[in-house]
């Protein structure tokens, strides 16, 4: 798959990190305190701020509570970083980026801090710009970190490609007017027609390989 574009647009977890075991380790202590099925929870947090997933989950709850409870779930997933790994070959490509000049930003649903520790325990690089949950007011599957992330790079969003893995943040995605490549291997009614990837391995600025197979 030959990749030609002005600006390149990374989700984080699930797309360039590989935090599956702590993330649903996490989400599932969750459910269990709160007589939640874990993997409800789990469906519906990927690509989504932890905040969404609390109020979508215990609506009844005044927001000084869910915010306490959102802090612990970060406060949690801080101290955890045993098993995460990159997805493979995204170190060497966003590194290749960089070197290339090529404009470069993560888009994630994570706060800064937690986004940070996550991908330097993945041995990623950290690009200048990183839209994390803190710079946007509404989280995926609204694409406004997406637009924000084009625009602090100073490209044209349809002069971007947007790397998604998940649900929520493939329908930001495809909304943002970007190119988008699934990562991965979620199929849904918004991934058809879509290009896709397995991984980066292999991958070069301009060119990007492993494509899954049909």
């Amino acid at each position: 798959m030959e990749i030609s574009a002005s600006g390149f647009l990374f989700d984080m977890d699930g797309t360039l990190v590989d935090s599956h075991a702590v993330v649903e380790a996490v989400w599932s202590e969750f459910g269990r305190r709160h007589g939640l099925d874990p993997a409800e929870i789990l469906a519906y947090a990927h690509g989504r701020q932890a905040v969404d997933t609390v109020a979508h989950f215990l609506p009844g709850l005044p927001a000084e509570r869910r915010a306490e409870l959102v802090a612990g779930l970060v406060a949690e997933e801080l101290t955890r970083t045993d098993g995460i790994v990159e997805v493979p070959g995204a170190a060497a490509l966003l590194a290749a980026l960089a070197e290339a000049g090529v404009p470069v930003a993560i888009v994630t649903s994570a706060p800064r801090e937690l986004a940070v520790v996550r991908l330097e325990a993945a041995g990623v690089p950290v690009p200048a710009v990183l839209v994390a949950a803190e710079d946007v007011s509404r989280g995926k599957p609204d694409p406004q970190g997406y637009l924000l992330a084009a625009e602090r790079l100073g490209v044209p969003i349809d002069r971007c490609v947007v790397f998604e893995d998940a649900e929520a943040g493939l329908v930001a995605a495809v909304a943002s007017g970007g190119r988008v490549v699934v990562v991965g291997g979620h199929v849904s009614a918004t991934t058809d027609g879509l290009e896709r990837l397995r991984d980066y391995t292999g991958a070069v600025p301009g060119v990007v390989g492993a494509s899954l197979p049909s």
